[in-house]
């Protein structure tokens, strides 16, 4: 594998459920995603998108067809082996998935425990830090109920990128938000892929933010229809 590529996906199929309820959701799907690269993943609801993100970041066991990521084949894999490399990825939601009952704070510190078991003072020390970087340093110690919904949304990102993943993969992250706050999160994103040469993979509806892709991949029924860069 080339050793700009950080994952490269060739002929993947998947399949739901078992006997005569067994479905096929992903068609001979093949792409690769080059290191600091920023990639749309677009497609009606069905299509297979959240399928894909879920096979790349070893949430979900590959069937058949290869996923190489971080120069590991992930077909056939142990579930120790996708573990670690889950702890070497960065992951966003849509609903942001903030521990309401922890500050700011202490949900970006979360980040860093899970993937690399440090103690806390490190771990506080590098949430601060990332906290910062996406210009919430002021609202380190409030809990997500006293933020609003882009704000949210960036101590997500700060615990995506806490830390400092290879890979970063986003699911519908501006679904719920105004076109500014959508717009913010999204260059946050880049701008910290490019300093940090962190890769994205965007699942999303969204477009409001397409222009700021550097290249959009579009699903129709589990297949890759278009691979193309964003026009304007």
């Amino acid at each position: 594998m080339d050793p700009d590529t950080l994952v490269d996906v060739r002929g993947l199929n998947h399949w739901f459920g078992s006997g005569e309820a067994r479905k096929q959701a992903l068609f001979e799907v093949s792409f690769s995603l080059t290191r600091g690269s920023f990639t749309a993943l677009m497609g009606p609801s069905g299509s297979g998108k959240t399928t894909v993100l879920t096979l790349v970041g070893c949430l979900r066991a590959v069937q058949d067809g290869s996923v190489r990521l971080l120069d590991h084949e992930l077909n056939g894999a142990t579930e120790a082996g996708l573990v670690a490399l889950r702890q070497r990825l960065g992951f966003i939601f849509q609903g942001h998935n903030l521990h309401e009952s922890l500050t700011a704070t202490q949900n970006v510190m979360m980040g860093v425990q899970v993937r690399r078991g440090v103690p806390d003072p490190l771990a506080r020390q590098a949430a601060s830090h990332a906290l910062g970087l996406v210009g919430l340093a002021d609202r380190a110690g409030y809990l997500p109920a006293n933020l609003s919904g882009g704000q949210k949304q960036r101590v997500a990102v700060a615990r995506a990128l806490v830390g400092n993943p290879a890979l970063v993969l986003a699911d519908e992250p501006t679904a719920a938000l105004d076109k500014d706050s959508a717009a913010e999160v999204v260059d946050l994103l880049k701008r910290m892929g490019r300093a940090r040469g962190t890769t994205t993979l965007l699942v999303t509806h969204d477009n409001r933010i397409l222009d700021r892709a550097d290249r959009i991949l579009t699903l129709q029924d589990g297949r890759i229809a278009r691979d193309e860069a964003p026009r304007g």
